[in-house]
């Protein structure tokens, strides 16, 4: 075969040799580094990476570039999202209230296993059972976060159990689309009409994840522990000197919040207001401690006269006095509480040590309790192997044992539905298109040997997802050039043959990554919390409850977008026009819509008039005084190549129309700016 070919290319090649369809040509140099970097790190390459590579005319050089950018910290940012995706990750719980949760640690999990190239059976271990391994870390139980990403309903009156089971069924749901590609939640009130499973396989797959509790995990390292017990016990002391002038407990506030009359309510101030608006179960900790600090603060001269013994040395104190004392001690411990350590947490799941009774919910209704199961796997795919027995019985098959038997060589689906996952997102579409389903109706594959070829590879790859990538982008398949051929619009109008690669949109994160890069503005700090980049005033109105959204200075304030933060009710509008998905069920391919919306984004969005301001800052900074040359780098800096004569004249007659006598300021370079960042092509993967 010629050179630069691999097995993936005979696959194509005889199926477009069938057709007669002859495949493009390579891609040139630029494109090629383009793509690939967009593909694997989720960012442009810049101009003296392009030069390099253009430069080199090894015979390896392609190649050496995918291994560069193989190990980049920014290749687990960039398939971290991807999987995110599948884990219906989110910032906040969902439903009407919509509270906060802090789960970024499991996504920082992700981002690592992709860096460190976790094998795939492994990852699927962790996530699904990481608590239920011998010995198991804190890492271990941070990965269980991927069935914790459920949404939360914080309503008061909901019955509690019944969206217990709603978390449930997303599990069991999710499980079966991400690993198995079935649309299993089709069972939950009836046996599948399509596939061969049944209502009760589909709580048997439910019985796996009906035995766990929900706690949250601190991450505390050892020298925080030790910081905030010697903390903690300073405030234990005060706290105990304080009793003696305050009554409080948790039920007196609980009366004093049910007795407040509208009329006392209006006394308060506007914040306090606010506040009782929120129901309990609502409430942010920052708002708990407001309002206890306010009643406090109102039952104050109450609290310091009533409770006083007369062995108490501190009669003495006229009662002005007394309240003084007590101003300094509530000062002093809030001067401590300051200084405890921030203690990250996680959202995890842990195995019950009493397993619950899982029953068929008779129509699909909880209330209906049918026939008891016990987990179990559809019997149409390979049976279930179990640890062993307990007590001479066999023992309960659990979490653990479903994980492994979703990464079983002989199970014929996880390493497919993986494998086409992954084609689809460098080639556009799936070689089964319908990616979250491979049951009858799902559609056939268009190279089911090929399909065939590279799960079994997967497997003997010992799932090791780097060295997959590195099969597909190194194929001369992805090589191809995406110029589109007008002799394939009747033959192959989905490009299903791939006589050519796929002109791509990029995600919504990845738009504000290539802006943040080519405006030299990118913080690339890897990891973290997530961040508050500015967004339109009124995005909260109408939410049931208002969010706190203050946008984050410095650093912060130019992360890449994954690390933006996701409110489930109302995501950032930016996210949301270049159609992130909602986080609210798990998501295996993202749809690409064409909108106004999308163009007025990039031309007037708060942070896109930033990126664009600094992209002519950095233009007039770093390029020479001669507008030719400051027009083709600044092309250079958001395209990687440089623009045709038709192009640089149309941009040459754009700084023509500014004001007489601008041409040099900021102000018209912003504008040009503009459109660079504007371009179709600036947003697309060739």
């Amino acid at each position: 075969m010629p050179i630069g070919y691999n097995p993936i290319d005979t696959f194509i090649l005889a199926r477009l040799e069938k057709e007669r369809i002859a495949p493009s040509s390579e891609a040139d140099r630029v494109t090629l580094i383009r793509r690939l970097s967009l593909d694997l790190l989720g960012l442009p390459p810049s101009i003296e990476e392009i030069d390099a590579f253009v430069a080199d005319r090894r015979p390896d050089a392609y190649n050496r570039l995918v291994d560069r950018l193989l190990q980049s910290p920014h290749y687990g940012e960039r398939w971290g999202r991807h999987w995110l995706d599948l884990a219906r990750y989110a910032d906040s719980n969902g439903y009407s209230i919509d509270g906060p949760r802090s789960i970024w640690k499991y996504r920082d999990w992700v981002i690592d296993a992709f860096n460190r190239d976790m094998p795939f059976d492994q990852f699927t271990i962790e996530q699904l059972a990481g608590d239920l391994l011998p010995g198991a870390t804190q890492e271990d139980r941070v990965a269980t976060g991927f069935h914790r990403n459920t949404g939360i309903n914080q309503e008061g009156g909901i019955d509690v159990e019944q969206f217990r089971i709603e978390s449930i069924v997303d599990r069991t749901n999710t499980t079966g689309t991400v690993f198995l590609g079935l649309t299993v939640g089709c069972a939950q009130c009836h046996d599948h009409k399509f596939d061969p499973i049944s209502q009760r396989e589909y709580y048997q797959l439910f019985a796996f994840f009906n035995n766990q509790d929900e706690p949250t995990l601190e991450l505390a390292t050892p020298a925080q522990a030790q910081q905030r017990l010697r903390i903690q016990s300073a405030i234990a002391a005060l706290e105990k000197e304080r009793q003696g002038f305050d009554a409080y407990s948790p039920a007196r506030e609980e009366q004093w919040e049910k007795r407040l009359t509208p009329e006392a309510r209006l006394k308060l101030s506007p914040a306090l207001q606010a506040i009782l608006q929120v129901p309990e179960n609502g409430r942010t900790p920052k708002q708990k401690e407001t309002l206890t600090a306010a009643y406090r603060q109102l039952e104050l001269l109450r609290h310091a006269v009533g409770g006083i013994g007369d062995s108490r040395p501190y009669l003495v104190l006229a009662l002005g006095q007394l309240a003084q004392y007590r101003v300094g001690l509530e000062k002093h411990i809030a001067q401590l509480k300051k200084t405890e350590p921030r203690i990250a947490t996680t959202m995890v799941l842990a195995e019950r040590q009493s397993p619950r009774t899982t029953h068929v919910h008779r129509g699909g209704d909880f209330l209906r309790p049918g026939a008891v199961v016990s987990p179990g796997v559809p019997a149409v795919l390979q049976a279930l192997q179990t640890a062993g027995v307990s007590d001479g019985k066999a023992a309960m098959p659990n979490r653990l044992d479903l994980a492994r038997w979703l990464i079983d060589p002989k199970n014929p689906l996880t390493a497919r539905v993986t494998v086409n996952r992954y084609w689809q997102h460098f080639f556009g579409l799936g070689l089964v298109e319908t990616e979250n389903d491979f049951g009858t109706q799902g559609a056939r594959p268009s190279h089911p040997e090929l399909l065939d070829w590279l799960a079994t590879e997967f497997v003997a790859q010992k799932w090791s997802v780097k060295a997959m990538h590195r099969l597909l982008v190194t194929s001369a398949t992805y090589r191809q050039a995406s110029r589109s051929r007008p002799e394939l619009a009747a033959i192959d109008p989905r490009n299903q043959l791939l006589a050519r690669q796929a002109r791509i949109r990029l995600e919504a994160e990845c738009v504000r990554d290539v802006a943040l890069s080519a405006s030299g503005l990118l913080t690339p700090k890897i990891g973290g919390p997530s961040v508050f980049p500015p967004q339109p005033s009124g995005v909260y109105r109408f939410t049931q409850i208002d969010k706190d959204w203050k946008a984050s200075t410095g650093p912060e304030r130019y992360r890449r977008g994954l690390y933006t933060y996701f409110w489930r009710s109302a995501p950032h509008p930016a996210l949301t026009v270049f159609d992130a998905p909602d986080a609210v069920s798990t998501c295996t391919r993202r749809n690409r819509s064409n909108t106004p919306l999308q163009a007025l984004t990039l031309l007037n969005d708060q942070g896109f008039y930033e990126f664009a301001q600094a992209l002519a800052e950095r233009i007039l900074r770093e390029a020479g005084p001669e507008d030719g040359g400051r027009i083709r780098y600044g092309f250079r800096l958001c395209l990687g190549r440089l623009p045709n004569r038709v192009e640089e004249n149309r941009l040459q007659e754009l700084l023509r129309q500014q004001a007489d006598g601008e041409r040099d300021t900021v102000a018209a370079w912003t504008m040009l700016a503009r459109v660079l960042l504007n371009l179709d092509e600036f947003i697309t993967r060739e």
